[in-house]
């Protein structure tokens, strides 16, 4: 692949624009400089840097970030700042999409990719990938709650009734703004509007804190902080094995 066409791919700009940053010295692999933009590179796992910003060739975008509480999952933000601010201008112009969305108010695991046929894949309720979450509840989960959310609660507006694959009473927490809350770890396989809001409502309870620790197979890493983000080197790593 030619030079100038890898960084087309990445979304460094249009191809004029690729082409000058190549003639401008400002591409580097290895440490060194390439000024030709028709230099024939093996796009497959290199490694460059544009403009001091170190780069690894995907053919196909598929990253995680750990959603900070704040912000929209929308290209469109009405009321608070969009997710798609905290990624690097490539990406966006890659027009990478969330798989899925988080609430405002939720943090935690959220998934990008400009892959269509995956993000059809993972959203599709035919393949029923788990997604859990760490909840901070008002009051305390009874075991009469935790069954009802097993075995399946109505929700308001919707008569089918709706289950948890697994909910688990996780005990007291201090929160700095909450004070104590009461722990629940839910694993859904749906996704309904407001889906967990909805179902703690359900069982007479109210959310206050909600986290999004899990999406397939894939686990949100502890060492990511809060609107930083990373590649997913494969989607074998969410998807979990049949």
């Amino acid at each position: 692949m030619k030079l100038a066409q890898l960084l087309f791919s990445q979304g460094f700009g249009p191809r004029r624009t690729c082409e000058g940053l190549i003639c401008s010295g400002e591409v580097r692999i290895g440490g060194v400089v390439i000024d030709d933009p028709f230099h024939e590179i093996d796009p497959v796992g290199l490694a460059f840097t544009v403009e001091d910003q170190d780069w690894t060739y995907q053919e196909k975008a598929l990253l995680v970030m750990n959603k900070p509480a704040g912000y929209e999952c929308s290209q469109k933000p009405k009321h608070h700042p969009s997710v798609y601010g905290l990624l690097p201008a490539p990406l966006r112009r890659r027009d990478v999409q969330s798989i899925g969305r988080l609430d405002e108010d939720t943090t935690g695991l959220l998934l990008f990719t400009d892959d269509g046929g995956l993000i059809h894949r993972w959203t599709s309720p035919k393949h029923h990938l788990p997604k859990v979450y760490e909840i901070g509840c008002k009051h305390p989960l009874t075991e009469r709650a935790i069954a009802d959310l097993l075995h399946g609660v109505v929700l308001h507006d919707d008569p089918l009734p709706v289950a948890a694959a697994a909910a688990e009473a996780t005990g007291p927490f201090e929160h700095a703004q909450h004070g104590t809350l009461h722990g629940l770890r839910l694993t859904l396989t749906e996704g309904k509007y407001h889906q967990v809001k909805r179902m703690v409502a359900a069982v007479e309870n109210r959310v206050e804190t909600l986290h999004r620790s899990t999406f397939g197979a894939f686990v949100l890493p502890a060492d990511l902080a809060p609107g930083q983000w990373r590649w997913i080197a494969s989607p074998t790593e969410v998807q979990p094995a049949r």
